[in-house]
């Protein structure tokens, strides 16, 4: 699906060309927008926890939502999780081909699997290409590194060396070339699996399919994703497996993820976060605009604050952030309290804040619109990014009667600084 303000495809990227696929209504590779997705953390079978946290992941912009089907009591709930959702639904199947044969009988948009690991091997695989195609539903193949005996080849793997020698002085060794082979060699492997069953599939006539190469080691999945690139046209979902907590998962998505993109890599992403899923969708996104492949949503500047800054802009910018986290109409907005760059990024975006000590400027579209107290910083700035979007989206960024809510009082300066603009 293509929302408003939202090329198919970026002037500034080649994608790589890729056949497309479709998970439900959303199409997955040729010229489709990116599409992100999630996986609930919930246990599948309990079908209301799980649809209210799909409902969440709607809220924020998630398209795609895998779920977690180890047992068959999970299985069987999936028919009425998928009545009552609004985006596509994936079974994400391990080792028992049976879960999988169920979860296509309760109608899901895709089957997520890895072939290496299901009983019977290439036998469940058939059984389960033999169902999909019948009901004419994608099938994700997923090579994990660590499905593939990498949890050895990583013990093995070199590491830098430090030793105290007898005169006192440190001797650091780094191997590595050394790691670099290995890590190539890990790749090579992974992406030979999925290439393997990949013909399994075609023997069958079957081509709905998306791989993905996941690696919870950011160059690892990084290399076998670009050597897979090169030698297959399925599409490609992107992943750095486990990568962490929000900071840490958020750091290594961004680096590995947007290497690929920014090379044409990839049809659909997800960010692995130890976290509440929700949480995922707008770093997904931020990823996707940053390089310019996707306009949805927030694009938000704000100043990261220093000496010169005589508003509380870390708390106002936090709070105006959170409040837009569910629009995804495109739209840019500005939390700036700096005399230097503030008003110039103000005034650049659709709607900004260009604070000083004790009152602040509101621009609309490089207009200014006018000046307001610290105490209004909030409801000002809301009630203009609503003023520019769609009544549902607009209802829940300023809600009736306005924001009460006060934020950014918590630092000032015994005088102010010269700022021309705040003049009043």
């Amino acid at each position: 699906m293509l929302f408003t303000g939202e090329a198919k495809r970026s002037n500034l990227h080649m994608r790589r060309k890729t056949r497309q696929i479709h998970v439900g209504d959303v199409a997955v590779g040729g010229d489709a927008p990116i599409a992100v997705q999630s996986m609930t953390t919930t246990y599948t079978r309990d079908i209301e926890s799980t649809v209210a946290q799909i409902y969440r992941l709607e809220e924020v912009g998630c398209e795609i939502v895998r779920v977690a089907v180890p047992e068959m009591e999970d299985a069987l709930a999936l028919g009425e999780i998928k009545k009552r959702i609004h985006i596509p639904l994936v079974a994400d199947i391990h080792y028992n081909p049976e879960l999988a044969l169920e979860a296509v009988r309760q109608g899901v948009d895709k089957v997520r699997i890895n072939p290496g690991n299901l009983l019977n091997g290439r036998k469940s695989l058939e059984q389960i290409v033999a169902a999909v195609k019948e009901r004419g539903i994608a099938m994700r193949i997923g090579v994990n590194s660590g499905s593939i005996d990498a949890l050895d080849q990583r013990a093995k793997m070199q590491r830098i060396q430090v030793r105290l020698r007898e005169d006192g002085v440190l001797e650091k060794t780094d191997p590595a070339e050394a790691r670099r082979k290995e890590r190539e060699q890990l790749a090579e492997r992974m992406v030979s699996k999925a290439l393997e069953y990949i013909s399994w599939c075609e023997e069958l006539d079957f081509h709905e399919i998306a791989v993905s190469l996941k690696s919870s080691t950011v160059l690892t999945a990084v290399e076998a994703y670009r050597r897979f690139s090169q030698r297959s046209d399925y599409p490609i979902h992107l992943g750095i497996t486990e990568a962490g907590t929000l900071v840490t998962g958020a750091v290594k998505s961004s680096v590995g993820l947007g290497l690929l993109l920014a090379e044409g890599i990839g049809d659909t992403l997800r960010v692995s976060l130890s976290a509440e899923p929700e949480e995922e969708i707008p770093v997904a996104f931020e990823i996707l605009r940053s390089l310019e492949l996707r306009n949805r949503g927030v694009t938000f500047v704000s100043c990261p604050s220093c000496g010169r800054v005589e508003i509380d802009v870390i708390s106002v910018a936090n709070e105006v952030e959170k409040r837009l986290a569910k629009v995804q109409t495109p739209i840019h907005v500005a939390v700036m309290g700096c005399v230097v760059n503030g008003p110039g990024e103000s005034r650049d975006a659709d709607v900004g804040l260009a604070g000083g000590k004790g009152k602040g400027v509101i621009f609309r579209k490089g207009q200014v619109i006018r000046t307001v107290p610290e105490d209004q910083f909030l409801d000002a700035v809301l009630k203009e990014v609503a003023s520019l979007l769609p009544a549902r989206e607009a209802s829940l960024v300023y809600p009736e009667g306005g924001i009460k809510d006060v934020a950014g009082m918590h630092r000032t300066r015994d005088e102010g600084m010269n700022i021309p603009i705040l003049k009043s």
